[in-house]
């Protein structure tokens, strides 16, 4: 019994997920059509995008860039806006949870070796930020773009003039958030050596991320960068296998199957798609706080085909509670596993800056 209470807390949102599923099967008897409920394309995206991401931190990819950019670094805001930046473009391409992932247990050691420890909160706060945010840029960034960029068929051109200029007005934020932290003046170097990269690894890596961003982008099909990609781990790399999220691809299966049986139930297409019309932006941001943005993006696509307001307010969605998106826990866990670590505090920081910053993002992503 501690072991499922355990596994609950861990993957509260898989198992909220695989429930809402399974209710929805006593309305819609099983068939073939859930098949068609699944969308395979985007399972063998994430899929793959998380063993390439995770081959090239393997190759030591990011941890050569952090090392390298914050060394020397002058002053204590310099390091913090590094750091928070780092986030924010790199999220871009490796999506929000593995830049925090990456960036946060480095923030905290740089920030400690400068002495800087009373920063480590207001800092891994807007870390989040950035990377929830950054991540809006590309459909690649975080789990419901890719999901709505395939559900409604995004072009690239429509997709990058929907995000470009609420991802534009959030580096703006992000800055200004960054000149209120207290600027000191470092003595000597506070970033650690810079590590040797892994050449072959990285250009293999390299390589089969461009794949994986020409299939995203309909030049290549998804079946063909699947079995390249599996063959390659297959051969070269069987440990990668180990670091992709099973637990979030089952969590998709289960939100196709609950988003299939909704909408195939004509009393809740009824109720639903009249209460959201005109106000998806809107509807996505306040029930992204309580769900959060993933499964709030699925939930909603069954219910409108304005999918333009769905990527907009699922994104700033993102902030808000420390639940609006999946990735927030993630940086919340490590800092509470750093010494000294006050999670009331940083509780109560978080969400007093995510709300100061969900204000105006979400006046500019209704009047788009």
């Amino acid at each position: 019994m501690k072991k499922l209470i355990a596994f609950f807390k861990k993957e509260t949102v898989l198992c909220v997920a695989g429930l809402a599923a399974l209710i929805t099967v006593f309305f819609v008897p099983l068939s073939a059509d859930y098949i068609g409920y699944i969308d395979f394309r985007v399972l063998a995206l994430l899929f793959c995008l998380m063993a390439v991401v995770a081959g090239l931190g393997k190759a030591g990819l990011f941890e050569m860039l952090s090392a390298r950019l914050t060394s020397g670094v002058k002053t204590s805001r310099s390091l913090c806006l590094i750091l928070v930046l780092l986030c924010f473009f790199s999220s871009m391409a490796i999506t929000n949870d593995v830049a925090l992932i990456t960036f946060v247990p480095f923030a905290i050691l740089s920030l400690c070796a400068a002495g800087l420890k009373k920063l480590l909160i207001p800092v891994i706060t807007m870390q989040t930020i950035a990377a929830n945010l950054g991540s809006m840029l590309t459909p690649v960034g975080n789990p419901q773009n890719l999901y709505l960029y395939s559900r409604y068929g995004f072009t690239a051109g429509e997709f990058f003039s929907l995000t470009l200029p609420v991802t534009g007005a959030s580096l703006v934020l992000i800055l200004l958030g960054c000149l209120l932290l207290p600027s000191e003046k470092l003595a000597g170097r506070t970033g650690t050596e810079i590590p040797k990269l892994e050449t072959k690894g990285l250009i293999k890596y390299s390589g089969l991320f461009i794949l994986c961003l020409a299939t995203v982008f309909h030049l290549i099909e998804w079946p063909f960068m699947l079995a390249i990609v599996v063959l390659y781990l297959f051969l070269q790399d069987k440990a990668l296998f180990k670091k992709v999220d099973y637990n979030l691809l089952l969590t998709f299966v289960f939100f196709f199957i609950f988003v299939g049986n909704m909408g195939a139930m004509e009393q809740v297409r009824n109720l639903i798609g009249p209460l959201i019309e005109g106000r998806e932006v809107l509807s996505s941001i306040l029930l992204s706080q309580v769900i959060s943005n993933v499964p709030a993006a699925a939930l909603l696509s069954a219910f409108t085909e304005n999918g333009a307001a769905l990527l907009i307010g699922t994104n700033i969605g993102g902030l808000g509670t420390l639940v609006a998106s999946l990735a927030s826990l993630i940086s919340y866990r490590i800092y509470c596993g750093s010494e000294g670590a006050n999670g009331g505090k940083y509780l109560g920081f978080f969400t007093a800056v995510n709300l100061i910053m969900l204000v105006p993002l979400t006046v500019l992503g209704i009047m788009l």
